[in-house]
């Protein structure tokens, strides 16, 4: 078959299937050729070490037949288009293979690690969304058409202030007042549901005010828009006007940030954990990278990986959901 018909034969294909349909098999192609692509370069990260990764983990004394039992034992004594076949379908089964400092299996460390970060970023992803959405809402009807200046300033720079200041910054400062001086939470561990607090809230503060400014201007334009004036000529009542047609514009771009922002809350758990000493993937793939543990840190990378790659096909199937114009618009 020529490329021109095959082209021609996919073009058919698209046009037959609904805007949705199609939407979500595009997301899916692209989901599948991400996460290869993520499994070959967390492959390429442990070929591309200078020396030999066994020798540098298990330190310049270590005896030569154990270096020689270990890489066998990793697979690292065969060619590399062997190791990558071996790789890939290990990878496939959820077989991470074993820790070279202590010979535990990966996967068992990420069993045990990976709750830890899970809950410790949902809860983040929640607050941010929970708070951002209203408060951008609330704050953009109540300063339309130029009102309130005087909210509309303060919203703005303590927004601007907590969108760039770093979270381990916001951490730090926070087990010093609230920890340390105040003695009001546990500084350090999971411990009960007010360890919680201080890394949820270091997690989720710069997301959230990302977000809610970003909500406020979508607000403010949908306010001015034709259909909402429409609505309030047919005088329908306030509540009816913000949730049914304000709401779900600003809903649309707060998904398409959402992605890029959870991909953001994935980042700092490595930084928050350690600050905190969170029983998580972050702290774990700190301790590997300083022991030089690199199957664990590839399963982390692939983990970390997946999660922002599965998170935003959620996000653009969702999107899809609510705002069916974006599967057109995205053909």
């Amino acid at each position: 078959m020529s490329p021109v018909i095959g082209v021609a034969l996919e073009q058919r294909r698209r046009r037959s299937l609904p805007p949705q349909a199609s939407l979500v098999l595009r997301r899916t192609r692209r989901f599948v050729l991400s996460l290869l692509a993520l499994v070959v370069l967390s492959f390429a990260m442990l070929q591309l070490i200078p020396g030999d990764p066994v020798r540098t983990a298990l330190g310049p004394g270590a005896d030569q037949q154990l270096v020689t039992e270990t890489r066998a034992q990793l697979g690292l004594d065969r060619p590399v288009l062997e190791q990558f076949g071996t790789y890939l379908r290990d990878t496939a089964t959820g077989d991470f293979g074993t820790s070279i400092t202590t010979r535990q299996p990966v996967g068992d460390v990420l069993a045990q690690r990976l709750p830890g970060t899970l809950l410790l970023t949902a809860l983040s992803f929640v607050l941010t969304l929970g708070v951002a959405v209203p408060l951008g809402l609330a704050v953009g009807v109540a300063s339309r058409n130029g009102r309130r200046r005087l909210l509309g300033a303060i919203f703005t720079g303590t927004a601007g202030l907590l969108s760039v200041l770093p979270e381990f910054l916001l951490a730090v400062a926070m087990v010093f007042v609230l920890g340390v001086s105040l003695e009001l939470l546990p500084v350090a561990g999971q411990v009960g549901w007010q360890s919680y607090i201080m890394p949820v809230l270091a997690l989720s503060a710069a997301p959230t005010a990302v977000l809610a400014r970003l909500v406020r201007v979508e607000t403010t334009s949908a306010l001015q828009d034709g259909y909402v004036q429409t609505a309030r000529a047919k005088r329908l009542s306030r509540s009816t006007i913000y949730l049914r047609h304000v709401l779900p514009n600003a809903m649309t771009s707060a998904l398409t940030v959402g992605g890029l922002l959870f991909g953001g809350l994935i980042a700092g758990t490595v930084l928050v954990e350690n600050i905190f000493s969170w029983p998580g993937l972050g702290s774990t793939m700190v301790s590997s990278i300083i022991g030089k543990d690199y199957p664990v840190v590839q399963a982390i990378i692939l983990v970390y990986g997946a999660g922002v790659l599965l998170v935003n096909l959620l996000i653009d199937l969702l999107l899809a959901w609510v705002d069916p114009r974006s599967s057109v618009l995205d053909n």
